[in-house]
């Protein structure tokens, strides 16, 4: 088998020792070409390069869900084929991983290597789902590239939050539960809309749900961790449906208290519910549209203002090996 690995130097909990260790245990069981990420944007380039060549037969992510979301997006340049197209494996080396431990994947790089290496051997791989976004025609946003998520996107204050890490990130700030938490706060008190949503989602053949102060965008759950703690938004989200959505349409002091409560206490069975909570399950097409323009993220990567966002659920989309 000749495969690619794609490796972010910056991977915030791997050492280039642990990495250098992880690349010979992968070389001594197939063809491995190992390239380390120089810009933002590269493992995208390398992902469609795999994509478009006629031997790659497997990419290996190992760095965080950025550089997942990146050969993701790299691989499904033309679309999703997943009998044509490389399969992927991920290494986790970031700070939460969420989307290879909602595979079911170890959250150290080396026991998940080790997985990866008894999944190979055994010829274990699945297809899974995922989101497409894209500007939603006839609007001002139109032009925006498509560009596929993993695992979730966000519309507003979620995406707002990150805007905010990523801005401590570039002033030297570690990326930690603890940033992002200060970060919740910081900007709930900041929040201009929190009492009065401006997002409105669409649907075909269905009532438009309006005044969302926030919406969340999950393909599978977990929607994210707190250290070893699965945090779910949307419970039944899965990588063999579409897309589920949150939407809250109400962030004052007490609903705020109340949802995040529910959140750190969700379970498989049960999320974030209540007056003003909306769950939708299944969703292959609906448009998020806002009065004013809001922060987009997807997969943890915030990615500025929009006013109209389309998302579709692709199901089958992508073979991982697990």
């Amino acid at each position: 088998m000749r495969a690619l690995l794609v490796v972010n130097p910056a991977a915030t909990t791997t050492s280039a020792r642990t990495r250098d260790v992880l690349i010979h245990a992968l070389a001594s069981e197939m063809k491995l070409e190992a390239v380390t990420t120089e810009y933002r944007g590269h493992a995208r380039d390398l992902g469609r390069r795999a994509a478009e060549s006629k031997d790659v037969e497997l990419v290996v992510a190992l760095g965080g869900d950025g550089t997942v979301n990146e050969v993701v997006n790299g691989l499904l340049h033309n679309g999703p084929d997943p009998d044509r197209l490389p399969g992927l494996a991920v290494v986790p080396g970031g700070s939460t991983n969420v989307f290879a431990r909602a595979l079911g994947l170890p959250n150290d790089a080396v026991e998940a290597t080790g997985a990866l290496l008894d999944a190979l051997r055994e010829r274990r791989a699945r297809t899974v789902s995922l989101g497409l976004a894209s500007g939603a025609p006839g609007t001002e946003d139109e032009a925006v590239p498509a560009r596929w998520f993993t695992f979730c996107a966000g519309f507003g204050f979620d995406a707002s939050v990150i805007g905010r890490v990523e801005q401590q990130r570039e002033r030297g700030k570690r990326s930690t539960h603890a940033l992002y938490l200060r970060q919740v706060l910081r900007q709930f008190l900041e929040e201009p809309h929190r009492r009065h949503g401006t997002i409105t989602l669409e649907r075909p053949g269905e009532d438009p749900v309006e005044d969302l102060v926030l919406s969340i965008i999950c393909n599978t759950s977990p929607w994210t961790y707190l250290g070893n703690r699965p945090v779910y938004a949307s419970p039944e989200a899965s990588f063999d449906t579409a897309l589920d959505v949150l939407g809250l349409s109400r962030l004052s002091t007490p609903a705020v208290a109340r949802y995040a409560t529910q959140l750190l206490t969700s379970t498989p069975e049960r999320g974030p519910h209540g007056k003003h909570a909306r769950t939708l399950h299944d969703l292959t097409d609906f448009t998020l549209h806002s009065k004013v323009p809001l922060p987009l993220q997807m997969d943890g990567d915030h990615l500025g203002l929009r006013t109209s966002v389309a998302f579709t659920g692709v199901r089958r989309a992508l073979r991982v090996i697990v």
